[in-house]
């Protein structure tokens, strides 16, 4: 089957000739058609599979026809990251060469004024982030009801990142009678709810059982003591016996564990940059164009890099650390083997991933090949038990040795039985008379201290303190006369 066969209008035919594609993809094959008869269409493809191209002809195709207007985008296309939204923007400009369309990004980490002027302008192509999109609605230099065709892609992405709740709001501001593309690599209940609610008898096209991988990109498993250092001294190894490395994108779980590697990396010689959500945007997309020409070899990234991104000669991808979600590990090793094109994927795993490897090997229905030997889980789990335990024994043995002094010390705050100390008490008051005293000791008159009207002195023990309520009384009784 060729592109001409889609219904694709001859510009965007020929712009799709001239950036060196011959035949669809087959969810291009598949999707192209509905989306040009203006109808909701449910995607659902694993990474690297061409989703990207299969809404962006269709809808330049579809764009010939009709003039934007300031403020009213007529299209909207929403990305979970900033990275995604820019590699969609080059997509619009690569196949809408021979058009003359107005494309708008609207991400973080840019001004608001230059966003803003382009909105003026009127924009054929909104490409935005739900958050960003939602600022600029809400200051009112944004208006929805001019949307013909939304676009909602890596929706699974975007419910790991939390936008679900911004994306219903979105869906509630544009027209009821738009167009919707939806597109996901994998379809949990509240993906698929998402759909039953905002879809409109949508046609599936479904390319690959939800969650598979690539069968173009070789799966290895390698072996690991539990500790950060000896996860890098594996990883070392993995990149320098690997066969025909191009470069290679090394993924951590933790933004701090990518700057970790990232500087260990450098520091014994590699190539390498590093990539995650606390860099500012101009760094990102630089970082990433230098990867892209082969200025680093070896990006360390958080998952962030994890989802669409158009990166189509990676060689290698490493796992430092097994995902989290099981879905991330499809994702992850997607960035390989894309386009038809040959690439390998190694994971390393340590006495801990017991549980993540088991997930990992169920969501991809496969049971991955070890290099060299596995890792014991049974070893390494009685080795993590003894830990502990020495560690609670060592423990015990240090509070028993500091709870209590030893007895032939001198215990804390004992008194010394030759000095008396019946001066540091508070004995009990007794009143005889006009004369309050204590009931212990000799007693001299406090110096200073007799109330006018009361010649009966006030007498104190000889090394005691006058508490101020013993003051208050006598002056009480001294008024009362």
């Amino acid at each position: 089957m060729s592109f001409s066969s889609l219904g694709l209008s001859e510009k965007v035919l020929s712009a799709v000739e001239s950036a060196g594609y011959t035949e669809p993809t087959e969810i291009q094959a598949r999707a192209i058609p509905f989306a040009l008869q203006r109808r909701d269409v449910l995607g659902i493809a694993q990474t690297g599979t061409g989703k990207t191209a299969s809404f962006t002809l269709p809808m330049i195709t579809m764009l010939e026809k009709g003039r934007a207007r300031a403020r009213m985008p007529r299209t909207l296309i929403l990305e979970p990251t900033r990275e995604l939204a820019a590699q969609v923007e080059e997509n619009f400009q690569r196949y809408g060469v021979n058009h003359k369309l107005n494309v708008a990004l609207l991400i973080g980490g840019v001004s608001f004024a230059d966003q803003d002027r382009k909105l003026e302008k009127g924009a054929d192509v909104l490409i935005a982030t739900p958050g960003r999109l939602l600022d600029h609605f809400e200051r009112g230099k944004l208006l929805l009801q001019g949307v013909e065709i939304l676009v909602i892609d890596e929706a699974d992405r975007m419910l790991d990142m939390g936008f679900i709740p911004d994306i219903e709001r979105i869906c509630k501001l544009i027209p009821f009678t738009r167009q919707t593309l939806f597109f996901s690599a994998t379809m949990p209940n509240e993906i698929q709810r998402l759909v039953d609610t905002f879809l409109h008898n949508p046609e599936r096209v479904e390319i690959a059982k939800a969650s598979s991988a690539a069968d173009t990109v070789t799966q290895k498993l390698a072996a690991s003591g539990e500790e950060d250092y000896d996860k890098r001294a594996v990883l070392r190894d993995l990149i320098d016996n690997a066969t025909d490395l191009q470069n290679a994108i090394v993924f951590c779980n933790r933004k701090r564990d990518v700057a970790t590697l990232f500087r260990s990396l450098d520091r014994h010689g590699y190539s390498v940059g590093a990539l995650h959500g606390d860099m500012d945007q101009s760094s990102r997309m630089t970082m990433l164009e230098n990867f892209k020409n082969g200025n680093i070899k070896i990006l360390v990234a958080s998952d962030v890099a994890a989802r669409g991104l158009d990166i189509p000669s990676v060689s290698h991808v490493f796992n430092f650390d097994l995902p989290m979600h099981p879905e991330d590990y499809v994702h992850r090793i997607g960035r390989t083997g894309r386009a038809g094109r040959e690439g390998a994927a190694f994971s390393i795993v340590t006495g801990q991933d017991e549980k993540a490897l088991d997930a990992v090997q169920k969501t991809i229905s496969r049971t991955l090949e070890w290099i060299g030997d596995p890792v014991d889980f049974e070893e390494a789990k009685q080795e993590r038990k003894n830990r502990r335990k020495n560690r609670k024994s060592e423990k015990g043995k240090v509070s028993k040795e500091t709870k209590k002094p030893r007895k032939d010390s001198p215990a804390k705050n004992k008194k010394d039985p030759a000095v008396d100390d019946s001066a540091e008490t508070v004995p009990a008051i007794q009143d005889s008379g006009n004369v309050t005293q204590f009931s212990s000791g000799s007693a001299r008159k406090a110096p200073n201290r007799r109330n006018s009207g009361n010649s009966d002195g006030i007498t104190f023990k000889e090394s005691g303190h006058i508490p101020a309520f013993l003051l208050r009384e006598t002056k009480r009784r001294a008024a009362s006369g």
